[in-house]
């Protein structure tokens, strides 16, 4: 169902595209995922924009059936779409029956800045966060009180963000970690960075390596992490 609109009290309308498997009825928790575009998939770029350019919503439906799967369409990728996004989360836990322990989200390019935000307000909100093609701009030390466990994935040479920022955040968060006593398999049980060198697109017909990161959704052992835990 495509342009729906929740009416928030405080964030103001918050578009959305949203998948509810025709199995639902309320009577079971079901579990959850948000998928936040990159700039191709804002909301002035037009009605459903995000689903024609990506694929992270489709292709989510393969790894749980009964998954209620939320694509929204914001107006950017700053501190407005990070709580517009918190507040139709919110929405979604008090209007469905959602399974607390499965509640999943992806961010990709801008999508990915606006998420991270998130992980730096609210990361208990969230089983696991798949960080795609983009760079981190939230607060790394509430992320890293939660131990919400999250994988960073971009191409080496990205064209737009460059790798340097994601692996940055990668060892900002990681020495969080090490300060608070986890060991090394602990913290790779909350931690992943995923560096994807040319060939990994190359081998899949693309040449553009952040444009490419719309192929993390169809990787399996990307896509399997974030919905095995």
């Amino acid at each position: 169902m495509i342009d729906n609109i929740y009416h928030s009290p405080s964030d103001g309308d918050i578009h959305f595209n949203v998948y509810v498997p025709e199995s639902y009825d309320g009577s079971r928790p079901y579990a959850l995922f948000f998928t936040l575009p990159g700039y191709e998939g804002l909301y002035f770029q037009g009605v459903a924009e995000n689903l024609h350019a990506e694929a992270f919503g489709f292709e989510a439906q393969k790894y749980n059936p009964e998954m209620i799967i939320v694509a929204p369409q914001l107006s950017d990728w700053r501190e407005t779409s990070a709580n517009q996004t918190i507040a139709l989360l919110e929405y979604f836990l008090e209007a469905y029956n959602i399974d607390r322990a499965k509640i999943y989200a992806n961010g990709y390019s801008g999508g990915g800045e606006t998420m991270s935000l998130v992980m730096g307000m609210r990361p208990e909100l969230f089983t696991a966060y798949l960080h795609c093609s983009s760079q981190w701009d939230g607060d790394l030390e509430v992320l890293a009180q939660s131990r919400t466990p999250v994988y960073l994935v971009i191409g080496e040479d990205d064209e737009y963000y460059g790798s340097e920022p994601t692996k940055r955040a990668y060892n900002e968060l990681y020495e969080l970690y090490s300060a608070q006593g986890l060991s090394e398999d602990e913290i790779a049980e909350l931690l992943v960075l995923d560096v994807k060198p040319g060939e990994y697109f190359e081998e899949r017909g693309m040449n553009n390596r952040h444009g490419g990161g719309g192929l993390f959704a169809y990787d399996e052992n990307i896509m399997g992490w974030l919905f095995g835990k």
